[in-house]
């Protein structure tokens, strides 16, 4: 090869080297941020009475409005959540990116009100609805929105004459989390499902009777390399980052990787996503 070719296709693969980086910042920035999934999982167990046969729980998470995540994106998101028709609704944390520094908290709660779930909406705090003296502003935005807060505590949601326990925490991070105080007065007998922000929490919760945890946090690493697989993930969401893990022989957990992105506006092989969670009694 003369020196004349060689240069040539060395310009060109470049050339080429840049076009696909360019297409990849293109993509990762402006497309794959916006193309939600739908993740349907069944959860089946002897635990689950007949009443709760095929009952639905979709969650959503980690939605960082005011990054790169606007009201109009969040509107669209509540019609697909309405119509796949869910049973309960529970949202893992993380509403607004910067809670002292958003300002359209009146609407962000007219949006969220139009959510609807026979059997109720609850939410639980995480880091970023602490962090940036969100704790008061995020709590009003959901007690509007018609959310209960599960913040160490728990409800009994009856269907049929039939009943399921739904707990929350605090989040690790920077709340005061309490499963002892959470869980003291749940009948273990009953089914039990844990929201918990930041899922390696899980290791702490295979000590107590939870059949089934729902975390966020992770955003599933928001970027993700063949081959490699997530390049970072916050603290707390180091060990499980994304879909399901069984945890012993009676806890399920479920990552949820999230609607918004944070800290870079990017997502990469890690598409946005909400659960559907369809329940199925084993007799």
């Amino acid at each position: 090869m003369n020196r004349r070719d060689f240069l040539k296709k060395f310009t060109g693969s470049i050339l080429a080297g840049i076009g696909v980086a360019s297409g990849s910042f293109y993509y990762a920035h402006q497309m794959e941020p916006t193309m939600l999934e739908v993740k349907r999982e069944k959860i089946i167990s002897s635990k689950i009475p007949p009443a709760f046969h095929q009952f639905r729980i979709i969650q959503f998470s980690d939605t960082h409005i005011g990054f790169h995540y606007s009201l109009e994106q969040l509107e669209e998101l509540v019609h697909k959540v309405n119509n796949l028709n869910p049973h309960i609704i529970v949202f893992t944390g993380d509403l607004v990116d910067k809670p002292n520094e958003y300002k359209n908290y009146e609407q962000l709660s007219a949006i969220l009100s139009m959510l609807k779930a026979d059997y109720g909406k609850y939410w639980i705090y995480g880091n970023h609805d602490h962090g940036g003296y969100g704790t008061d502003l995020i709590k009003n935005v959901m007690e509007r929105a018609n959310f209960s807060l599960l913040q160490n505590n728990l409800q009994v949601i009856e269907k049929d004459f039939d009943r399921l326990n739904i707990a929350g925490i605090d989040d690790v991070m920077l709340g005061k989390p309490d499963l002892y105080k959470t869980l003291q007065n749940a009948n273990p007998n009953l089914y039990t499902i844990l929201l918990a922000h930041e899922p390696d929490f899980v290791e702490e919760t295979i000590n107590y009777p939870v059949d089934l945890q729902l975390s966020g946090h992770s955003h599933g690493g928001q970027i993700r390399l063949p081959f490699v697989g997530h390049i970072y993930t916050p603290d707390y969401a180091e060990k499980y980052v994304k879909g399901k893990y069984d945890i012993g022989s009676q806890l399920t957990l479920f990552v949820n990787s999230g609607i918004g992105t944070t800290r870079l506006p990017y997502r990469f092989l890690c598409s946005p996503e909400i659960h559907i969670y369809t329940l199925f009694s084993k007799i």
